[in-house]
């Protein structure tokens, strides 16, 4: 539980004047025994933390912090799933503890921590539910988000737990289309919790877009072009459209999100308190060096949103980040500018982005399964040295 006084100043402080929520995209043991996650707390204003396979390998297999408590629950009989699982939980149940007094003050808007569903069930719809009931059991706290991948079999999954009163953080989204389904079945759920009796002002949800990735891909379609192009304006247009598709498409999903969250089948629910899920920025770190290390967070700003971040990009903000609203503060009808007409311009260069959609989210549940099995692989490892010891 932190100790600090709630008190945070500077910029990622005052990005609440603009309606956005600065979260931390890293959890880790050291993060809460250092004393960091207090500070970040109560003295930068962080309020909230994103976890995922890959961050928890990292915490895991970087460090021999939990060595010790490995080797221990093998001694229970724990099969290294069930190890990892209960590592994770641990950890995510200590950050909601951090988070409460977040939680509380913000009439539990923000202090939220997510913990994601085992990866290797991204395309399985009963059985991610039965593993989102599991963690939601295990953690026990009221300002848990249980990430569930914006897959084809994710999507009713999501509806399924949200009807069931289980806030939940839609992850690995890309596409307009698929935050739409995410969205909907958020509303969705949100009707049949009701009906059956429940209180929709007690569901919270959020739905995690990945910026930067869309970027890595098409810069490196359009650095391809750039050079292959008999044309010098073809060539031309390639290179002034790089970095310009992750910050158009998210644009146009804020866009999407007033429309959906401004409809008479959310209106309903509104009125019975139900909150709007919140558009969530994924993925912020900067890619590629040639770009500003805050710029998708800087070009992001609005209400409503929540900005999840690396720790660097979390550092680089405090320190010289530009606290505006932008995220639909942008001149309409100009190329180069209005998020419609830029990737409109990348589909006449012959880039699809409906084929870069699907390859990043099938990437997503690769990269996440990869980051699974090598937590498997390093945790019986452990558990086999210590025996051999």
């Amino acid at each position: 539980m932190s100790t600090i006084k709630y008190a945070p100043t500077g910029r990622i402080a005052d990005l609440l004047r603009e309606g956005q929520s600065l979260w931390l995209d890293s959890i880790s043991r050291h993060l809460m025994d250092s004393g960091d996650l207090d500070r970040l707390i109560g003295e930068t204003g962080v309020r909230g933390i994103t976890s995922n396979p890959t961050i928890f390998e990292k915490a895991i297999n970087g460090s021999s912090d939990y060595d010790t408590d490995i080797v221990a629950l093998s001694r229970q009989n724990m099969t290294p799933s069930d190890i990892i699982r209960t590592l994770m939980v641990k950890d995510v149940q200590r950050a909601c503890d951090y988070f409460r007094p977040v939680y509380e003050s913000s009439k539990t808007l923000d202090g939220f921590v997510s913990i994601e569903v085992n990866p290797l069930l991204a395309h399985e719809t009963e059985a991610s539910v039965a593993e989102a009931r599991t963690l939601h059991r295990m953690v026990n706290r009221p300002n848990l988000l249980v990430k569930i991948p914006g897959t084809q079999e994710g999507i009713p999954a999501i509806r399924q737990l949200i009807s069931e009163g289980i806030s939940v953080n839609v992850t690995l989204l890309f596409s307009p289309e698929a935050y739409r389904q995410s969205a909907q079945a958020y509303i969705d759920g949100l009707k049949s919790y009701q009906t059956s009796g429940g209180d929709p002002s007690k569901v919270r949800s959020v739905a995690s877009l990945f910026i930067s990735r869309l970027d890595t891909l098409i810069d490196k379609k359009l650095d391809g072009l750039a050079s292959s192009a008999s044309d010098p304006a073809t060539s031309q247009k390639a290179k002034s459209l790089r970095g310009k598709a992750g910050i158009a498409n998210t644009r146009i999903v804020y866009e999407l999100f007033g429309t959906l969250f401004a409809s008479a089948a959310f209106g309903s629910l509104a009125k019975a308190g139900a909150t709007v899920q919140r558009p969530l920025w994924a993925s912020t770190g900067t890619k590629d060096p040639a770009y500003p290390d805050t710029l998708y967070v800087d070009n992001l700003i609005g209400p409503d949103t929540v900005n999840t971040v690396p720790m660097e990009t979390l550092r680089a903000f405090a320190d010289h980040g530009t606290v505006a609203r932008t995220i639909d503060r942008f001149p309409k009808g100009v190329a180069g500018e209005d998020p419609h007409l830029i990737l409109d311009a990348l589909s006449t260069l012959g880039i699809s982005l409906e084929a870069a959609y699907n390859q990043l989210i099938t990437e997503g549940v690769q990269s996440f399964n990869k980051s699974f099995e090598s937590l498997i692989e390093s945790t019986e490892r452990k558990i086999a040295a210590k025996k051999g010891a």
